[in-house]
């Protein structure tokens, strides 16, 4: 194992970044592994910000799913893609159909300015709005237009990503809306974009109040089975997961999809948002067959549209890799990847530094890890490395995550010399964007300690995994998880290098503590309990001893009838 500690009493499971924990852990029943890359975005690297571990891409992923689909996206930063004002289900009469359109033309001018890097200019020109529309409500003007100009402003803002100034904007567009009737025109579009700036804004309750009024509007006006109640009921669902109300999450995806065949037909691409929603859920919820059914039937719509050559079924059929590895399915699973990677890249449907290629490569480079094929695996992660050298420049930060992840696949080939040269890079690159003591710089760091440890360099592997255990401390507070890792590898060195028997102990007790917080059965648990039994008996405290060994044999158990259930 790459990243474990392997003399007595090291931890058998030492995770570095969590980089060794079951494949897709969230929702996998069928295969262990201990095999995990990472996945960091760019921006973790910046200050103030986490490098976090590799997240699997859900399967398909919405934006890439919902290309030149009507009904698809959520985003509500996205105008044309929910339901715009210019896609209202009402019909407005032309002197409103002229106001859409001015609208509609801020809007673009903000997104325009924003794809050229002009964002300060944008936010001028939103500010700008919104202080003339402020001007009139303060006057006493609450109309629709008041209420659709505010709408347009706060996309504006969601698209820049200020999400900071879009609170107090819906704060205000809701006061607006509360006062209109419900059969005003525009409305319902106005209330859509609210349900998922709000969603957005992890403000659920808001949402789905705002939801549950749209809903009500559309079904009054065009009936329960009206196609227009998809975009709403997309929104709602994925509220409804949020707050963990996933039986009837379950039931409005299931509405959507049913409103959608009997209006678009079975075939139609617009069932493939509805579809993945569905099917991702199910997956989290460990109804892998379920969910199998759901991602089958998008390969089946995209072939029968587009044929079997086409960008789209290479997605698909990774998505179908992901639900096949959560089934235990592995090599089909890496077959799967393989063949829709290959055919995603022979139609340049997706960019090849694009984010949801380089998770689907990692994704594979797991698998192959897994199955022992880790010279494939190291193939791919080198393509991520280089893409990302080539798009973004050598020292980029993204450059990291390809570099940790190449490190950590040297380290399972025992390669740790090559290892210790990548985690160095890494290191130097994120000296350039971080401070010594940001908390960010320590995974990479205690990776390193590890691989000191296994060239058998113990007292330079000592000296990070203190300072590591030192910025962690004052980072995330001394009874953390990411403490409790640092201090679990400080433990194995310390062991190699003899200290003192007692303060091992004192340390194994503070690792046993951060532990319990987590769970007081986990195996974790179990394997600190049983070196702190070795150790309480090599300094002769029976008392201790015997209260510790007693606890282990029940929860030895406990562990044993688990595994075998």
């Amino acid at each position: 194992m790459a990243a474990s500690l392997l003399s007595f009493p090291s931890l058998s499971n030492h995770r570095i970044n969590q980089a060794f924990v079951d494949l897709h852990s969230s929702h996998q029943k069928g295969m262990k592994c201990i095999f995990k890359l990472y996945m960091i975005p760019a921006q973790a690297i910046s200050p103030h910000c986490t490098l976090k571990t590799f997240t699997s891409v859900a399967s398909l992923n919405v934006d890439v799913a919902c290309k030149g689909n009507s009904s698809g996206a959520s985003n509500p930063s996205d105008l044309p893609r929910s339901r715009t004002l210019l896609q209202s289900p009402s019909n407005p009469s032309d002197g409103m159909k002229d106001f859409e359109r001015q609208l509609q033309e801020l809007y673009d001018e903000v997104k325009s300015m924003i794809l050229m890097g002009n964002k300060d200019n944008a936010m001028d020109l939103l500010q700008a709005n919104y202080e003339v529309v402020k001007e009139q409500i303060n006057a006493g003007a609450r109309g629709i237009e008041e209420a659709a100009t505010l709408d347009v402003i706060a996309l504006g803002y969601m698209a820049i990503g200020d999400l900071k100034s879009v609170g107090p904007i819906l704060y205000l567009l809701d006061k607006v809306v509360e006062s209109l009737k419900d059969d005003g025109p525009l409305l319902d579009s106005v209330l859509i974009h609210m349900g998922s700036m709000y969603s957005a804004l992890g403000k659920f309750e808001n949402s789905m109040v705002v939801y549950k009024r749209v809903i009500g509007v559309l079904e009054s006006k065009y009936g329960k089975s009206s196609i227009f109640l998809v975009s709403p009921f997309l929104g709602m669902a994925k509220v409804l997961v949020s707050i963990g109300r996933v039986t009837k999450a379950i039931e409005i995806y299931q509405r959507a999809i049913t409103i959608l065949e009997s209006s678009r037909g079975v075939e139609s691409e617009d069932l493939v948002v509805p579809l993945i929603g569905l099917g991702n859920l199910l997956l989290k919820e460990g109804r892998t067959t379920d969910s199998e059914i759901h991602f089958i039937r998008i390969l089946s719509i995209y072939s029968k549209l587009y044929g079997e050559n086409d960008g789209r079924i290479g997605v698909a059929l990774c998505s179908l890799a992901h639900v096949k590895c959560s089934t235990g399915n592995v090599e089909e699973a890496i077959d799967l990847y393989g063949k829709g990677l290959q055919l995603i890249k022979d139609t340049n449907y997706i960019a090849l530094d694009d984010s949801i290629m380089e998770k689907m490569r990692i994704d594979l480079a797991e698998l192959l890890h897994v199955v022992g094929r880790g010279k494939e695996g190291r193939e791919l992660l080198e393509e991520c490395l280089l893409i990302s050298e080539r798009s973004k420049g050598k020292d980029h930060p993204s450059s990291v995550t390809h570099l940790l992840n190449l490190a950590t696949s040297y380290s399972q080939s025992k390669n740790f010399v090559e290892a210790e040269r990548l985690l160095r890079i890494s290191l130097d690159i994120m000296a350039k964007t971080v401070s010594p003591e940001d908390q960010s710089i320590t995974f990479p760091m205690l990776h390193l300690a590890v691989t000191l440890y296994h060239l058998n360099r113990d007292e330079e592997a000592e000296q990070l995994a203190l300072k590591v255990l030192r910025i962690r401390e004052k980072a995330f507070g001394k009874d953390s998880l990411p403490v409790g890792e640092a201090l679990d590898c400080l433990i194995s060195i310390q062991t190699r290098l003899k200290r003192a028997d007692a303060e091992l102990l004192e340390l194994l007790k503070r690792v046993l503590n951060i532990q319990e917080k987590e769970s007081h059965e986990s195996e974790e648990v179990m394997q600190t309990l049983k070196k702190i039994v070795f150790y309480l008996d090599k300094l002769g405290r029976k008392d201790e001893k015997f209260s510790i060994q007693k606890r282990l044999s029940v929860l030895r158990m406990k562990y044993k009838q688990t595994v075998q259930y």
